[in-house]
């Protein structure tokens, strides 16, 4: 396995950053993603990430034997609000080591907004980059739906740290896509996969355990280790409809994913 094996926060979002650290580690994993997307995933708060709260994370990691790889900071870039977001998430995954800040296009619309967006993504690579931390754009909707589509916009922010979070879920939700075919335009240019299933189609917000949905998990793995990605492969669940159920059942869909994904050659 070339791939550093993940657990992502999210797939215990309703529940405190001290549950979901401790059901990750209860569903075997030793590294994990942690979520800091304000209004959505704030297992780390954007606007609160002081020293005590550093502080904290650094404890409940060390309590269960985990090492953070990478942060979700999803944020309004085109905004200096969100700017001012993903940087302070950016400064705490720099006291945890993290290799990737992972964000997405936000809601830019106008062109104005668009540049903005894409001045303010070189700005934060720039920073990211004397950290040793890379800074991946999630296949998500708007300007990045696909990795097809993605492209044109890395090529035009042109900054050799920033490259795809490729997350297949989003790509088959958002665009109907096939991700085992639209991840061909990301392996060059990829920093972090989100290995997430789906199942319905385009529109169906249904992110089943892995193995459960429609991706071709075992392709994808395959493609990924043929290509030799080394950066952080981090699973996510998102159960059906956006409805966690009780954190014991959060723990189990969680064994039960990694325990196909192992059994898969992990």
């Amino acid at each position: 396995m070339s791939w550093i094996q993940t657990g992502s926060s999210i797939i215990f979002l309703p529940y405190t950053l001290e549950q979901a650290l401790t059901g990750l580690a209860r569903a075997g994993f030793r590294n994990v993603e942690i979520g800091a997307v304000k209004g959505f995933l704030e297992h780390l708060d954007p606007d609160a990430i002081d020293d005590a709260a550093i502080e904290n994370c650094r404890r409940l990691l060390d309590t269960n034997g985990l090492t953070c790889v990478s942060m979700s900071g999803h944020a309004q870039l085109h905004t200096d609000e969100g700017k001012r977001r993903l940087t302070d998430v950016l400064r705490a995954g720099r006291e945890f080591g993290i290799s990737v800040l992972n964000t997405f296009t936000g809601d830019a619309a106008t062109p104005e907004e668009v540049e903005t967006f894409k001045a303010n993504v070189r700005e934060i690579a720039d920073e990211a980059q004397g950290y040793g931390i890379r800074l991946c754009i999630e296949t998500d909707s708007n300007l990045l739906p696909t990795a097809e589509i993605g492209r044109g916009i890395l090529d035009e922010i042109d900054h050799p740290w920033v490259l795809f979070n490729y997350d297949p879920g989003n790509v088959i939700y958002y665009t109907g896509a096939d991700p085992s075919t639209d991840v061909e335009h990301a392996l060059d240019r990829l920093g972090h996969f989100h290995l997430k299933d789906q199942r319905g189609g385009k529109g169906v917000a249904d992110f089943p355990p892995l193995g459960e949905g429609d991706v071709d998990v075992p392709h994808l793995l395959r493609r990924l280790r043929e290509t030799g990605f080394s950066g952080p492969v981090s699973m996510e669940i998102e159960f059906t409809n956006y409805e966690w159920p009780d954190w014991e059942a959060c723990v189990e869909a969680a064994r039960r994913s990694k325990a196909y994904w192992d059994g898969l050659g992990g």
